[in-house]
């Protein structure tokens, strides 16, 4: 009797290569087109899937998780996985990955170039000069804040923390303060050049502060009207990591009232969607969420998710325990007959875990 395929759901268009990668064991039904799926839908492409691979658009919790008796795990492209109610996924025992270390580095660089954008005032002066307001030069126009030796603050220092830290040190000579839920062992702290401080003293202190940390409950909006009248007037703020981690509306009214100088935006509380307060202003650099989107780093993110997903499936070198997964259950050998599959295919699979290590290494 043939052994029957897991069938596996991708919520959106990746890269084409490395996806099909999965074809060699799973039936694949891979969307097209990039979707907004509605919660019914989602649901409804889980019903009869073994896996899915999906994006920080797909939302999954109880409700989706419901009717999808075969789910068995849940692959995210993308380091944050604040889309995914772990607990739900945990209580069914269903394994949820995600895809970090790969896009570290082309994160920070992200990080730091809103940084310098926003303190430099690069996309205001270039709106001016396309408005044709440039008449003449003036010492006094578009005076922005130093970057090199000024005050670095980083809040949340994991990898891509640490990333901005080492820019920050190492290449502009800045003094780099961090606060974290714990500190950081001193042989790190003194390869990125950081010192670790409370939180009062890190806003007070920072003339550039730089928001990585994960988005939790306990996160949400602390950086809030209270946080930023404790901030240096002439300072800069920036988010890469998450939108609710900021009180946008607080945020707008000090950017537009002199009390903040300038921020530059990476991740907004209600993406896509962006506020007409922040769309206002002058004196704030916004982004699309395109921290990873380099195109090596977005491969090497769906090469890690894939290898993830087929590690859970219970196929290749890997099979059962994926390689970076987030939930309590972080592995499994899937059912009788879909372990068969893997067992048997284990060497064809080799490329993807081979090609994701790769990957990861040149980040």
């Amino acid at each position: 009797m043939a052994v029957a395929r897991p069938r596996v759901w991708v919520s959106q268009p990746l890269f084409d290569d490395i996806v099909d990668q999965l074809a060699a064991h799973c039936d694949v039904d891979a969307v097209a087109t990039v979707t907004e799926h509605a919660p019914a839908d989602v649901a409804a492409a889980l019903r009869d899937a073994d896996g899915a691979l999906v994006t920080l658009n797909e939302r999954i919790g109880a409700a989706e998780l419901a009717t999808a008796p075969r789910l068995r795990a849940i692959a995210n492209v993308g380091v944050g996985y604040n889309n995914l109610d772990i607990d739900a996924l945990d209580a069914r025992g269903i394994i949820a990955t995600n895809t970090p270390d790969v896009l570290t580095e082309t994160t920070a660089d992200l990080g730091f170039a809103l940084l310098m954008a926003a303190a430099r005032r690069i996309t205001e002066s270039e709106r001016w000069l396309r408005e044709g307001q440039w008449k003449q030069w003036s010492f006094s126009t578009m005076l922005g804040a130093d970057i090199h030796g000024s005050t670095l603050g980083i809040l949340g220092m994991g990898r891509i923390g640490q990333a901005i830290a080492r820019r920050g040190h190492h290449g502009f000579g800045m003094k780099v303060l961090y606060h974290n839920r714990s500190r950081l062992p001193e042989t790190v702290e003194r390869q990125v050049g950081a010192r670790h401080v409370g939180f009062e003293e890190l806003l007070a202190q920072a003339d550039h502060l730089v928001l990585v940390l994960p988005y939790s409950a306990a996160s949400h909006h602390i950086i809030d009207a209270a946080a930023l009248a404790r901030m240096k007037p002439t300072a800069t703020l920036v988010n890469v990591a998450r939108g609710g981690l900021v009180d946008e509306l607080a945020l707008a009214d000090a950017l537009a009232n002199g009390r903040l100088a300038a921020a530059g935006l990476d991740v907004y509380e209600g993406e896509p969607e962006v506020r007409t307060e922040l769309l206002a202003l002058r004196n704030v650099v916004l982004t699309p969420h395109v921290g990873s989107a380099s195109l090596a780093t977005r491969r090497a993110m769906v090469q890690l998710a894939v290898d993830n997903l087929a590690a859970a499936l219970g196929f290749g070198p890997n099979a059962g325990n994926p390689p970076t997964p987030v939930t309590a259950k972080k592995s499994t050998i899937a059912t009788a007959g879909i372990t068969g599959a893997g067992k048997t295919a284990a060497g064809s699979i080799t490329d993807i875990a081979g090609a994701g290590k790769t990957a990861a290494g040149k980040r």
